[in-house]
């Protein structure tokens, strides 16, 4: 790889694992319109346990926090916000995590296309403008339940398309349910740690039992660079999310499925 595909790839991974836009789709798509070979298993690997090393650094004291008291009701000593948020975040995790094992290798190979990523692209970016128009984002994390928890994780097994936008369905599952707009960020960013070191491991997995010859550079270099872009995409949505809310990447979103269908639609 290049030092521009490098570059371009791990930062476009940086940014759109956490904003509502689908970081699958982008990573599929930018190879093909620039006409650049297949980034590759391993740097796939390294660009998910940037994004990852950057979600936990930013959320380190939420997760010290969530850890201790979970720990602390499973030992008996009574339940916390912070208990019931882990709580959350694991049931939260479940019905992604199953899906994903048992439709992984269908999706890669069905549903990786330029048509399904701009028809998943326009419905779930319009589902995400509805549910930030509609929904009455009154309630915080303090009133987050079991059962949005449980229905925001149902709505992440739909991620599993790629154009879908795993932190836009969360976000716009979260906001349909009344969370406010920074609720639904950070409950979606805390969601994405599970899933995303699934994910990891998965694709970890099958290098592991892969022959490809591996750049350990070249990863490193991804994989500093996605959890940079990472990081500050994370700091700056969450002082922002509030003030501009989600129609700027529901537009971005329109724009960019009208444009695949443009160009790929037979």
């Amino acid at each position: 790889m290049s030092i521009e595909e490098i570059f371009s790839l791990a930062i476009l991974q940086g940014l759109t694992e956490f904003l509502p836009i689908s970081s699958s789709a982008h990573l599929i798509l930018l190879p093909l319109l620039l006409d650049w070979e297949d980034q590759g298993l391993a740097f796939d690997v390294a660009v998910h346990v940037g994004t990852l090393l950057a979600v936990v650094t930013y959320f380190r004291k939420d997760i010290k926090r969530m850890a201790c008291a979970w720990f602390a009701s499973i030992l008996g000593k009574g339940s916390s916000q912070g208990s019931r948020l882990a709580w959350m975040v694991i049931l939260g995790t479940i019905p992604a995590g199953i899906a994903g094992l048992l439709l992984n290798d269908f999706v890669e190979t069905n549903l990786r296309s330029p048509i399904v990523i701009a028809t998943a692209t326009i419905v779930f970016g319009i589902f995400l403008g509805w549910s930030d128009r509609y929904g009455n984002q009154s309630r915080v994390e303090e009133k987050l339940t079991i059962k949005d928890a449980l229905i925001i994780g149902l709505f992440q097994m739909l991620a599993l398309i790629p154009g879908t936008s795993r932190s836009g369905i969360t976000m716009a599952g979260g906001l349909m349910l009344g969370l406010t707009r920074q609720t639904a960020a950070r409950f979606s960013f805390l969601l994405s740690m599970p899933l995303i070191s699934l994910a990891g491991g998965h694709k970890t997995l099958d290098l592991v039992t892969s022959k490809l010859a591996i750049d350990w550079a070249e990863l490193l270099a991804g994989a500093a660079i996605s959890a940079i872009s990472a990081f500050l995409c994370i700091e700056l949505f969450l002082r922002l999310v509030e003030k501009i809310g989600m129609m700027p990447f529901v537009i971005y979103r329109l724009v960019l499925g009208v444009f695949l269908l443009a160009v790929y639609f037979p």
